[in-house]
């Protein structure tokens, strides 16, 4: 477990990148094989490729999305409302895994 900073986390990916890199890989295993892979992949590489982990205190981190997401996948073949709710429950994932990298939830 890394001793975390959050002067530090401001500057993330010179001080915590492979934590970062472990928090989203995690993630992604975390929902390997429950959901579409294709799904699982657009999102991982082309949503949350631009995403931005922030740490909001008292051992909370927050996952802000870029732009319009949806388009940014461009053709899947899943509706709106599935999209949205396995970006919704990754990008909660991500949060979970980044606070357990960090030590502030047991595994």
């Amino acid at each position: 477990m890394t001793t975390f900073d959050p002067e530090k986390f401001e500057d993330k990916y010179v001080h915590y990148m492979d934590e970062l890199q472990t928090a989203y890989h995690d993630a992604y295993q975390h929902f390997h094989g429950r959901y579409d892979s294709s799904l699982l992949r657009a999102i991982d590489r082309q949503v949350l490729d631009g995403s931005e982990p922030f740490y909001e205190g008292d051992g909370e981190f927050r996952v802000e999305l870029p732009e319009n997401p949806r388009e940014r996948v461009g053709d899947l073949s899943v509706s709106d409302e599935r999209f949205d709710d396995v970006l919704r429950e990754f990008t909660e994932q991500i949060e979970v895994e980044l606070r357990r990298v960090f030590g502030f939830e047991e595994e």
